[in-house]
C-alpha cells in the first residue's frame, strides 16, 4: 500500500511538473519571440532612418553635387546589413544603386534572408519590400532614397543564433526544473504517503479490535494532523465503548444474579420440602420477579427512546407548572429523608412531548433523592432565555467523581459507589434523559464536585 500510494503521488507530481514546465516554456518562448519580432521591426525602422539621415548630409548645395564616394560607402555598409539602397535626385536620375553596384550580391542576400525565415517559420509569407524616404537638407528636398529589404521583417544569422541559444537555455532550464520537480515531488510524496500509510495501518489494527493503537507521529501538514487526530479520537471512543460494553455485561449479570439466585434458592427449598410455600415466601419470590421485570422495562424504554422512529406528540405547556405538579408525587420521598426541596422560576412555555419531558423530570428528581443524604437539599430552577428554556436540578449529595462524570449519560453506566441494593436501578435513567432531550433538539449536561453535590442542566429550545 505504501509503495503504491507513494508511486501514485510521485507520478501525479511528475505529470504536474511536466505540464507546468512545458506550459511555462511555451508561454515564455511565445512571449519572448513576439517581443523579439517587435524589436526587429523597430530596429529595421531605426536603421532606415539612420541611413536617410547620413545620406541627407552628403549633398553639397553650394556646388550642387553629391559626395559620391561617401554615398557608396553608406550603400555598401547598408548592403552588408541586408538593406538594398538606391539614391536618386529630385528629377529621378540615379545617384547610386546597390543593384547596379553588385546585383549578384543583392540577389544572393535576398535569397539567404528568405531561407532564414522559411527555415524558422515554414509558413512565413515574406517578400521583398521597398520603402521610399525623402532626402531633405535645411528644409529643401535634395532627392529620395529607396531602401529595400526582406519583409515584413527578417532574421539575420546572428538573430537566428540568438533565438536558438535562447531556446536551448529555456529547454535546459525546463529540464532542470523538471528534474527538481520530480525530486521535490518524490520527497513530498514520501512525506505525505508515510503518515497516510501509518494511518491506514492503525485503522486496520483498530478494525481488528486493537483499540489501544495510536498514531504518535506528527506532520507539518494540517490535514494530515487532522486525519491522525481523528483516528486517535476514533480509537479512544471505540476503546471507551468497549469498556462500557464489558461493564454492561458485568452490570446486567450483577443485577440479574441476586434476584435469580434468591428465586432459585427459595424455589429449591420449597420443592425439597424444606420450606412451605406460604404467602410470605411467595411474596418474596414475587418481589424478585418484579425487580427483574422493572429492569427489563427500563431496557425496553431506553431502546424505544433511542430509536430513530421515536414519535413526539408535541403540545404547548408550562414547564414550571409541570415540574411543580410532579414534585407533589415525590413529597413523601423528600419527607422521609428530610430533604428540603425548592422550586424557583417563572412561567416557561415550551412546545414538547409532555409525557416524555415528565419522564426527564421524574428521572432527575429520582436521581437527586437517591444520592442526597438525609437533611440535604434539592433546588430546582427554571429560567427563560432568548431562544431556550433552562431547567437546573441541584443537590448537595455525594456528588460524582471526576473519572465518572464524562460517562454518566452512557447507558448502563453507574459509578461504583451507587452499586447498592439501596439505590438500585439498571443505570439507564440518565441515558433515557439524554435520549429524550436530544430528540427534542436540546442538550443536557452535568457538573459536580465530589462529596459536595451535582447540578444537572437541561436546555430546551424555546417556541
Amino acid at each position: 500500500m505504501q509503495m503504491r500510494l507513494r508511486t501514485r503521488l510521485s507520478l501525479a507530481y511528475a505529470l504536474l511538473a511536466v505540464f507546468l514546465v512545458v506550459l511555462i516554456s511555451v508561454l515564455t518562448n511565445v512571449f519572448l519571440e513576439k517581443q523579439f519580432k517587435e524589436y526587429i521591426v523597430r530596429q529595421q525602422e531605426a536603421r532606415n532612418i539612420e541611413i536617410v539621415s547620413m545620406l541627407s548630409r552628403q549633398y553639397d548645395q553650394g556646388e550642387n553635387r553629391w559626395n559620391n564616394s561617401t554615398v557608396q560607402n553608406i550603400g555598401v555598409s547598408a548592403l552588408e546589413q541586408g538593406l538594398i539602397v538606391k539614391v536618386m535626385n529630385p528629377d529621378g536620375s540615379t545617384v547610386w544603386d546597390a543593384v547596379v553596384h553588385n546585383n549578384g550580391l543583392c540577389t544572393q542576400m535576398i535569397d539567404h534572408m528568405a531561407h532564414n525565415m522559411t527555415s524558422r517559420y515554414p509558413d512565413f509569407e515574406g517578400a521583398y519590400e521597398v520603402q521610399t524616404y525623402p532626402l531633405m537638407q535645411d528644409g529643401v528636398p535634395i532627392g529620395t532614397v529607396d531602401i529595400g529589404y526582406y519583409g515584413p521583417f527578417y532574421f539575420t544569422d546572428n538573430d537566428l543564433a540568438f533565438i536558438n541559444t535562447l531556446n536551448q537555455l529555456l529547454a535546459g532550464a525546463g529540464l532542470i526544473a523538471l528534474l527538481l520537480a520530480l525530486l521535490l515531488g518524490s520527497v513530498t510524496a514520501k512525506r505525505l504517503s508515510r503518515p497516510i500509510s501509518k494511518a491506514v495501518e492503525i485503522a486496520k489494527e483498530i478494525g481488528h479490535g486493537h483499540y489501544d493503537s495510536r498514531i504518535l507521529d506528527t506532520s507539518n501538514t494540517l490535514e494530515i494532523n487532522k486525519l491522525t487526530s481523528t483516528i486517535n479520537e476514533l480509537a479512544e471512543g471505540l476503546a471507551n465503548q468497549e469498556k462500557l460494553r464489558k461493564r454492561l455485561t458485568v452490570d446486567i449479570a450483577h443485577e440479574l444474579r441476586t434476584p435469580l439466585t434468591t428465586l432459585q434458592s427459595h424455589m429449591e427449598a420449597m420443592i425439597d420440602g424444606i420450606w412451605q410455600a406460604d404467602r410470605s415466601r411467595l411474596e418474596s419470590c414475587h418481589e424478585e420477579i418484579l425487580r427483574i421485570n422493572r429492569m427489563v422495562g427500563d431496557l425496553e424504554k431506553l431502546a424505544r427512546y433511542e430509536s430513530e422512529d421515536l414519535v413526539l406528540y408535541k403540545e404547548e405547556f408550562d414547564l414550571q407548572e409541570l415540574t411543580g405538579y410532579l414534585l407533589k408525587n415525590f413529597e413523601a420521598d423528600f419527607r422521609n429523608k428530610n430533604i428540603a426541596v425548592t422550586l424557583q422560576g417563572e412561567q416557561a412555555l415550551i412546545v414538547a412531548d409532555r409525557d416524555k419531558i415528565s419522564q426527564v423530570i421524574v428521572n432527575l428528581l429520582s436521581n437527586a433523592i437517591k444520592y442526597t443524604s438525609a437533611e440535604g437539599a434539592v433546588a430546582i430552577t427554571i429560567t427563560c432565555e432568548q431562544d431556550q428554556i433552562r431547567l437546573n436540578v441541584r443537590d448537595n449529595g455525594i456528588g460524582i467523581a471526576p473519572k465518572d462524570l464524562p460517562h454518566i449519560f452512557e447507558r448502563f453506566y453507574r459509578a461504583d459507589r451507587s452499586r447498592t441494593r439501596n439505590t438500585g436501578g439498571a443505570g439507564v435513567g440518565l441515558a433515557i434523559v439524554k435520549a429524550i432531550v436530544t430528540a427534542h433538539g436540546g442538550t443536557v449536561r452535568a457538573s459536580s464536585t465530589d462529596e459536595e453535590g451535582t447540578v444537572f442542566t437541561v436546555t430546551l429550545p424555546a417556541p
